[in-house]
């Protein structure tokens, strides 16, 4: 009897002792045992997220949350993470939930790989994922809405709607039936290669117009090209034109002689230029255009000698 009772409370207590490991595995008070490292994210909600739910990197557990509390208006959660476990200083943590009925999980991604490994105590990136909650009421909402304006569609509502159009219908039935077979004529010419329509989408003369139009394009350009090769190249009179330097430089020289004689033209220098500039010169053919028009004035009633006599002496 003894043996019995006591092989009973050994069995009691291995239960025990079993029953407690897993209550504090699936809670996630054995992450306390384990070695590892604490990270903190601060979130606007956490979304029914409770302690020792899980941690993951790509789907991967890769620890537990340790702890949740208010910071603020932030929320902040603890994370207990295994020493083994990377996570970077710009990794993003964000809650998200497996399925309907799941519960939520921190899911922390991999960050860049030239980014720094964060340490213990680092505060990581966060972005918010939407509200279950309130989606779920957002489509309650758009379903309410969907049912009455189901409700509204009664049959006098239908029939106040459509009655005017079937209305429009019955009265005009012969045009729309002719309309609809005006254009049945049409497509049907139109597909047989009749009219302008027809002749442009199936007669191959508009496609050869085209193509030969592009093709004596093409060879214009083609002409074209080889009168600027011709020309770059120095042949023919344009291309000496364009690439001799002799013509360049005569051109210049011409351009400074021209410059020198009109400086000392401007300077009164030479015959042409002491008629331009000289005042003398200026007077005296002044007063001989003077003297020619008060010689014509006196012509107008003498006689050839006298004229001459007239001529002589106003000249002279």
């Amino acid at each position: 009897m003894k043996n019995s009772l006591e092989t009973n409370l050994g069995y009691f207590a291995v239960l025990v002792v079993v029953a407690a490991f897993l209550i504090m595995e699936t809670l996630g008070g054995m992450e306390s045992i384990h070695g590892g490292y604490r990270l903190n994210a601060l979130f606007d909600t956490v979304q029914d997220l409770k302690v020792g739910s899980s941690v993951k990197m790509a789907g991967v557990e890769i620890g537990r949350v340790e702890k949740i509390a208010l910071a603020g208006n932030k929320v902040r959660v603890t994370m207990k993470l295994h020493s083994s476990v990377v996570v970077k200083t710009d990794s993003k943590a964000v809650i998200k939930f497996a399925g309907l009925m799941g519960q939520n999980f921190v899911a922390i991604d991999f960050g860049t790989p030239d980014a720094p490994r964060a340490v213990g105590g680092t505060v990581l990136v966060t972005e918010e994922q939407p509200d279950l909650n309130a989606i779920m009421t957002k489509l309650d909402g758009a379903t309410t809405g969907i049912q009455n304006l189901t409700k509204s569609f009664t049959p006098d509502t239908i029939n106040n709607l459509m009655g005017p159009l079937v209305d429009f219908v019955k009265q005009n039935s012969g045009h729309i039936s002719g309309a609809i077979s005006n254009v049945e004529s049409i497509s049907g010419q139109i597909a047989s290669g009749q009219g302008t329509v027809g002749k442009l989408i199936y007669q191959d003369s508009l496609y050869a117009s085209a193509l030969a139009t592009v093709t004596n394009l093409q060879d214009s350009v083609a002409e074209v090209r080889q009168v600027v090769s011709g020309v770059s190249a120095g042949r023919g009179t344009i291309g000496r034109l364009v690439t001799d330097e002799t013509l360049y430089n005569e051109t210049t020289a011409s351009m400074t002689n021209l410059n020198q004689i009109l400086q000392k033209v401007n300077q009164g220098q030479g015959t042409v230029g002491k008629l331009v500039n000289d005042q003398e010169f200026y007077k005296n053919v002044k007063l001989s255009l003077q003297k020619l028009d008060k010689m014509a004035d006196g012509l107008e009633d003498q006689g050839p000698l006298s004229v001459i006599g007239i001529m002589a002496n106003n000249l002279f």
